[in-house]
């Protein structure tokens, strides 16, 4: 199984009332689990089981430096996180706009950035309908996946 079809599993848990799936085949098996408003993924193929170990303590050392992006997400903000590794970036190319900026109406389906993983650009589609109240990567930064990149305020 590939990491787009990962995503996609992903995608279709959230949408959906589905609290766990279980997908086994001949690479390996993927564990999906749904706990309020969070997808975790299991994996258990040796190519992947080295990955997720290495990002928990970074992704946990820089969601405990900032204080503020936790108290926010307590007044029912909702977060665009990243599906994947790779830089940040607010603008298709440098000569053209930004893609999205703080009190930008966003709904599913509008791209509101760009991530470059292995020379591949993918523009990254909002999932949720509101306003963007704070960008909380900077531009041309390397992101790890789940990693927060957004906070918006549903309408």
């Amino acid at each position: 199984m590939d990491l787009k079809q990962i995503h996609d599993l992903i995608k279709v848990v959230n949408k959906s009332n589905i609290g766990e799936i279980s997908i086994e085949d001949k690479d390996g098996k993927v564990t999906i689990k749904q706990k309020e408003e969070h997808v975790t993924v299991n994996s258990v193929p040796a190519t992947y089981a080295a990955a997720p170990v290495a990002m928990a303590a970074p992704s946990a050392a820089s969601s405990a430096a900032p204080a503020a992006p936790v108290a926010p997400a307590a007044t029912n903000l909702l977060t665009i996180k990243s599906p994947m590794i790779g830089t940040f970036y607010r603008r298709a190319a440098p000569d053209k706009p930004l893609m999205a900026e703080e009190g930008t109406v966003v709904a599913p389906g509008k791209v509101v950035c760009i991530i470059e993983a292995m020379k591949l650009f993918n523009e990254i589609e909002s999932e949720v309908k509101g306003t963007i109240v704070k960008i909380l990567v900077e531009d041309a930064s390397p992101v790890e996946y789940d990693q927060p990149l957004f906070l918006v305020q549903p309408e």
